[in-house]
């Protein structure tokens, strides 16, 4: 049956009548992140395509289930691209699922989250209403801190139907450089560099080797360069680099340990004493393999951010948790957020907290 707003309505409005629960899903790509599913599958992925593009202003706007491969093809056509280099993790991913996930790839250290290019949103929320947000331009403000809001909400406030974004034109020119230094020192480096008028576009750091990724200006890239030195990477090994890290097809994710994503201040500590450690994003973003989810999270604390069980099996995500404990006045806004949208609690329940 081809999907239709009228026939999602109808459905959301039948299931909140029965008591049901719904399971959103575009292409099921971003399935194991969160709390295990609870719920009938509501079927959104064939409610795609581009609904209005203006290169010019650098907006596009899609429907939720648009595949981003093919928003990608249309954008690079054009020479232009979504500069947050959101992962895909499988051909399946949709304009939807990227902004439920509110994931980012190696470029969010120079320019910002997916939540920072959401202009506008529309969405059906629990009541069977259709809800508008922002705008295509970017200087419509009006709304704005909605369609943030639903950056990695995972599904759990309401129906994504169209995603207006902003996108930037692709660099001019990019080179990657390897560093042969051991984690502390990489970490002083990237922030020390932080601190410069340097043209970095990614880092990442493995097994004592530290990767950076220029991009911009020719002159400007060239200039960092030679100020920086370290061993070129040929285009093609960069290229296959930066995209195995964004689709976490990097060695250092291979396996069924679990997966901890810790988000700390840049300058934090090596946690390295916790397991297997790649750092991302000039040291806010650590990838840990394996460890005890108390000592974990208790670490992330410590060092002044929080950890998020990115990867793992069904039982431990339900057991430990995905995401960090909230403190009891957070966790308040939370439920008032989620009776506000979905107040019958029809969509992805339970799929960040057990309650919402």
């Amino acid at each position: 049956m081809t999907t239709t707003i009228d026939s999602l309505r109808e459905r959301v409005n039948q299931t909140a009548a029965s008591g049901g629960r719904l399971v959103i899903r575009g292409g099921g790509s971003k399935s194991f992140y969160g709390r295990p599913e609870q719920g009938d599958p509501l079927e959104v992925g064939d409610w795609r395509g581009i609904v209005a593009y203006e290169p010019t202003e650098l907006v596009v706007t899609a429907r939720a289930g648009t595949p981003l491969r093919d928003l990608a093809a249309a954008l690079a056509e054009r020479g232009q691209w979504l500069a947050f280099e959101p992962p895909r993790f499988g051909d399946g991913a949709t304009v939807g699922g990227m902004l439920a996930a509110g994931l980012s790839g190696p470029r969010r250290q120079a320019v910002g989250a997916v939540r920072d290019f959401v202009l506008g949103v529309r969405v059906l929320n629990g009541l069977g209403e259709v809800l508008s947000f922002g705008g295509r331009v970017m200087k419509n403000v009006a709304g704005y801190d909605v369609p943030r809001l639903m950056a990695g909400s995972l599904g759990t406030l309401g129906v994504l139907l169209e995603v207006s974004l902003k996108v930037l034109p692709r660099p001019v020119a990019e080179k990657s450089l390897r560093f042969s230094v051991a984690e502390a020192a990489a970490l002083r480096m990237l922030n020390e560099w932080a601190g410069r008028p340097l043209p970095i576009s990614a880092s990442a750091w493995h097994q004592g080797v530290l990767t950076l990724r220029l991009s911009g200006a020719a002159a400007a890239v060239a200039e960092a360069h030679r100020g920086l030195g370290g061993e070129a990477l040929d285009d093609a090994s960069a290229e296959t680099f930066w995209e195995d890290l964004r689709e976490q097809r990097h060695p250092f994710f291979a396996g069924d340990e679990p997966l901890w994503r810790l988000s700390l201040p840049s300058s934090a500590e090596p946690q390295q004493v916790l397991g297997p450690t790649l750092v991302e994003w000039g040291g806010a973003q650590r990838w840990l393999r394996g460890g005890d989810a108390r000592t974990i999270r208790a670490a992330a604390v410590a060092a002044g951010g929080h950890a998020t069980l990115f990867r793992a099996d069904v039982a431990s995500r339900a057991e430990v948790g995905v995401f960090q404990p909230l403190s009891e006045p957070l966790a308040r806004i939370h439920r008032r957020l989620k009776h506000a949208f979905d107040p019958h609690g029809v969509f992805n329940a339970g799929r960040m907290y057990p309650d919402f």
